[in-house]
């Protein structure tokens, strides 16, 4: 094994600001495995950290936090991984195991925790560091590439399973048919919920992706009726539940009024800046739940990799575009073209 490898670094805050550096490969003792990488796909969240606009990354740090790999060395406390195993992870990689969140295994929401990708060198690198922990076994029958997407998968489990509970007499709007919105949307159809997705224009192929794989309705926002639609749908109360996964203040605004009176809107997608106007007076007025959705906890990851495993999720039409490792900034410029639905890196090409 190599003694220095390669990774996508984002080198200090501000735009850009990432370069391919040379680092060494980590050491691996007590609770911690170290994974030579298959794919990582590149996440919205990068993205916004490319751009400048997201703050939670500590730079230095290698990026990518949604992957799959082989375990190629064990820490002398490991006692269920083995070198060999086809294996993804969660983010998470320290946490303080004092507070009540830990406790109750919502690492998420742990004060201290450190994620992959953000304060802990990822995965956007030959080889990445994880604790025995945060790592699952992959089943056979599911491919490096779909694995690759069980941590995004995760984040939409959370989003629907735990922060609320989706039902399936709902009926619901997904706002934003990126990545995101079209997991959750998978999940909807899996539970057999009414789905309504929305986005704009230039969606157009991602919108027809949804029909495709089983939205009831697609909405372009921008020459349809959102309201109308949704009132004739509903009989003139509104949906149950509404799922932000565009991160534009603009379809939350617009999504609010069509929430039915005590109906709950949940938040996945992130905004560019950290305050946005928001429509207070219809939360308050209808006595909406507003919610959160912060990533995802350890009771997500295997709802997720059964779902993936099932063939619940259209893995081959998600997976539009793979860079190698040298090419990574030809697939962050992908992505950001926002032409493509999951863009992989793979970082060991020769290998998997």
């Amino acid at each position: 094994m190599l003694e220095v490898m390669k990774g996508v670094s984002k080198q200090e805050p501000g735009y850009d600001k990432m370069e391919m550096i040379e680092l060494p490969v980590p050491e691996v003792t007590e609770d911690k495995v170290l994974i030579e990488v298959a794919y990582t796909g590149i996440c919205g969240s990068d993205i916004h950290t490319f751009k400048g606009e997201y703050a939670n990354p500590t730079t230095p740090v290698v990026l990518g936090h949604e992957f799959s790999g082989r375990v190629v060395k064990i820490g002398e406390e490991v006692t269920k991984i083995k070198v060999g195993d086809r294996v993804t992870s969660e983010t998470t990689f320290a946490v303080c195991n004092q507070c009540d969140y830990c406790k109750r295994k919502q690492y998420n929401l742990c004060p201290y925790r450190k994620g992959l990708g953000t304060q802990q060198n990822g995965s956007m690198a030959n080889y990445v560091l994880a604790r025995e922990e945060s790592v699952h076994i992959l089943p056979d029958n599911l491919s490096y590439e779909g694995a690759a997407m069980s941590e995004p998968l995760a984040c939409c489990v959370h989003a629907m399973y735990q922060v609320s509970k989706l039902e399936l007499k709902d009926v619901i709007i997904i706002m934003g048919p990126g990545p995101i919105g079209l997991f959750l949307l998978q999940i909807a159809k899996e539970v057999g919920s009414f789905v309504i997705m929305t986005g704009i224009t230039k969606d157009a192929h991602r919108l027809e992706l949804a029909k495709k794989i089983g939205a009831d309705i697609v909405v372009d926002t921008q020459v349809e009726d959102l309201a109308e639609i949704v009132m004739q749908v509903t009989d003139g109360y509104g949906v149950d539940k509404v799922y932000d996964a565009s991160g534009s203040s603009y379809a939350v605004n617009a999504s609010l009024p069509l929430v039915k009176k005590q109906g709950e809107f949940i938040q996945v997608g992130l905004f560019a800046k950290k305050i946005v106007d928001i429509d207070t007076e219809s939360i308050i007025q209808r006595e909406i739940s507003y919610k959160g959705s912060r990533s995802q906890n350890p009771y997500d990851w295997p709802i997720a990799i059964h779902l993936l495993a099932k063939g619940a999720i259209r893995i081959d039409e998600m997976i539009t575009k793979k860079f190698d490792l040298d090419h990574w900034r030809a697939a962050f410029d992908t992505v950001m073209a926002g032409n493509d639905i999951k863009v992989l890196i793979a970082s060991n090409p020769d290998k998997f």
